[in-house]
């Protein structure tokens, strides 16, 4: 199922660079070709600045992790509750590791829409 989640931001973001590369190669004049780079380029600095804003997130979660980390070590009481715990840290961990990795996809697909609107908008 993970698996699956990368493909599918993987195949999401790629069908949006190509829209966008298309759209940006089938547009014959110039101010109009530029009009639509420059919106381009305003969602893609939205969703940059909402990827960039979910490291934070990640940021904030990986101290979480740290912190019940250190208090398991601390409550060792029952070995059932303690690997359900452990379990649960772990998840955690896993899932916060997987959405960074998403982050990072979303950045590089942005960042090669970015280069090419502006690159379109550049040449005449």
């Amino acid at each position: 199922m993970v698996f699956l989640s990368f493909l599918y931001r993987f195949v999401s973001n790629f069908a949006f660079m190509a829209v966008v590369f298309f759209s940006l190669n089938f547009i014959e004049k110039y101010p109009n070709r530029a009009m639509l780079a420059i919106l381009v380029l305003v969602y893609s600095a939205m969703r940059a600045a909402s990827t960039l804003r979910s490291f934070y997130f990640f940021q904030k979660i990986e101290k979480l992790e740290a912190e019940a980390r250190r208090l398991q070590a601390a409550f060792n009481e029952a070995t059932g509750a303690n690997a359900a715990r452990k379990q649960i840290v772990m998840d955690a961990a896993r899932l916060r590791r997987d959405g960074e990795l998403k982050s990072y996809m979303d950045l590089f697909f942005l960042a090669l829409i970015v280069l090419l609107c502006v690159a379109k908008i550049v040449t005449p």
